[in-house]
């Protein structure tokens, strides 16, 4: 059974249609790349598996559990229940979106503390779920090799650093889909290379991730899966070996002759 099912997602901003009729599914434990120009449908995309988008028609089920059917009766219908729906995926953006005004350790534990609130006993158990969430998240930037930097500010931190503290964050509520939009766009080649270094590492322990980027060869060495996006549709897709290496469409190889050069 595919952790991850979407079927015919359409999503247009006023006359310009972004998503048309995407469909694919993903196996647990696999890392699927999405590559694409610019304008391509990638990050919006994204953004409707994260429910920050409303696509207009689609559906969207997680571990065999429908989360969207598009088009809803009502458009109060989409925010049914968000939040719950959000906790299956993890989102890393293109620039961080770190809280300037916390540490390291309290932007990863913020998320879940937010959380726990919600729950029976909170004012009862409150200092012991704070220990417990500290950490986790104190485990989650060690991993992350952050462990000398875990009360710094995100402006005492290396755009990779800050990266990397925006993926601690995304793991920290354990998402079935951990996802990433170009995370490496707004880094320099040197910073490029620690943040992939953390991805290709997770890809190792078989977490489950959805990556845009544009760093080909990444795409084709750690994804399990590629998919190429034009225009708003699914133009190929197959392994990074039938994709990289032996495209069957035209827009395709003209895409990645580009790279090629």
């Amino acid at each position: 059974m595919p952790i991850l099912k979407v079927q015919k997602l359409r999503k247009s901003f006023g006359q310009t249609l972004v998503l048309d009729d995407i469909s694919f599914s993903m196996e647990k434990g696999t890392a699927l790349s999405i590559i694409g120009s610019s304008g391509s449908g990638k990050t919006t995309l994204l953004r409707c598996l994260n429910f920050l988008e409303q696509p207009d028609a689609g559906i969207i089920r997680v571990n065999d559990k429908t989360l969207l059917d598009a088009p809803l009766d009502r458009p109060s219908d989409f925010q049914r229940d968000i939040r719950l729906k959000r906790l299956h995926f993890g989102l890393v953006f293109q620039s961080f979106n770190l809280f300037p005004q916390y540490t390291a350790l309290e932007n990863v534990m913020l998320a879940e503390k937010l959380l726990a609130r919600e729950k029976p006993g909170w004012r009862d158990q409150k200092a012991a779920r704070v220990r417990k969430i500290e950490e986790h998240a104190k485990d989650l930037l060690a991993d992350m090799g952050l462990q000398d930097r875990m009360n710094n500010y995100p402006h005492q931190l290396s755009g990779g650093q800050c990266q990397r503290v925006a993926i601690a964050r995304a793991l920290a509520l354990d998402p079935d889909i951990l996802c990433f939009d170009e995370p490496t766009s707004a880094l320099d080649p040197e910073l490029t290379g620690e943040v992939l270094r953390v991805i290709r590492g997770l890809a190792e322990r078989n977490t489950t991730m959805i990556i845009v980027t544009h760093e080909m060869s990444f795409a084709r060495d750690v994804a399990d899966y590629v998919i190429f996006m034009d225009e708003g549709k699914i133009c190929e897709e197959g392994t990074p070996a039938e994709v990289f290496g032996s495209p069957k469409q035209e827009r395709t190889r003209q895409f990645l002759s580009r790279y090629a050069d």
